[in-house]
């Protein structure tokens, strides 16, 4: 099957609502709070509203900062992006303690696009297990040599529908919306920079492959 192309346009829109849907919900706390401080006079309520929105900011912050690198420019054309970096800002994403990241990643500047597959392959990852589990994010080699491992475990961990088709650039009845525009990005970013992702599911474990094209 060949690969799905999506408008330069579109692909910018729909990745642009990702980002929207990443962050609303904590803005959205945020401006609760403000209204309850607005109306309540009682001491313990207002604190309360104080502590949901120093926690709603902190996660809004963390979300915008992991999708500038993870799908923004980040940087000028050819940049290299610290995987220091990408690590602050993916253990930033996790919200609760259910979930459990392993960051297995050696510190170098790393071409700034393999650092957008990374973190966009750690996406589907905390995907696959909402009920907690652990994330391993592996790296080897460098530069041209760089591969990559991300492994999800966890109770009933699974893809979400599609997944594997749409990082292949294989969208079912060829559409992609906001619901599927992020699986189909990393692939997008994986051919940009001459990667192949292998996707696989088993029993209460999902990994995510990545290396050189040339050696798939």
């Amino acid at each position: 099957m060949a690969i799905f192309a999506l408008d330069g346009l579109d692909l910018a829109s729909l990745a642009c609502s990702r980002v929207c849907h990443d962050v609303i919900s904590p803005v959205g706390a945020i401006i609760n709070g403000l209204e309850v401080l607005d109306e309540e006079k009682d001491a313990e309520m207002r604190q309360v509203a104080l502590d949901l929105i120093k926690k709603s900011a902190a996660t809004a912050s963390a979300r915008l900062q992991f999708c500038r690198l993870a799908y923004g420019a980040a940087g000028s054309a050819g940049a290299s992006i610290d995987t220091t970096d990408a690590e602050t800002v993916t253990r930033g994403l996790i919200a609760d303690d259910r979930t459990k990241l392993v960051w297995s990643v050696p510190r170098q500047l790393a071409p700034k696009n393999k650092v957008k597959l990374l973190l966009n392959l750690c996406v589907i990852a905390f995907s696959a297990i909402p009920r907690g589990g652990v994330v391993t994010v592996a790296v080897t080699g460098e530069g041209d040599a760089m591969a990559m491992e991300v492994e999800a475990k966890g109770p009933n961990a699974r893809l979400a529908k599609n997944a594997s088709s749409l990082v292949a650039g294989e969208p079912e009845n060829g559409a992609i919306d906001a619901h599927t525009i992020q699986p189909f990005f990393a692939g997008v970013v994986a051919r940009s920079c001459g990667m192949s992702v292998a996707v696989e599911a088993d029993s209460d474990v999902v990994r995510l492959r990545a290396k050189p094209a040339a050696e798939a």
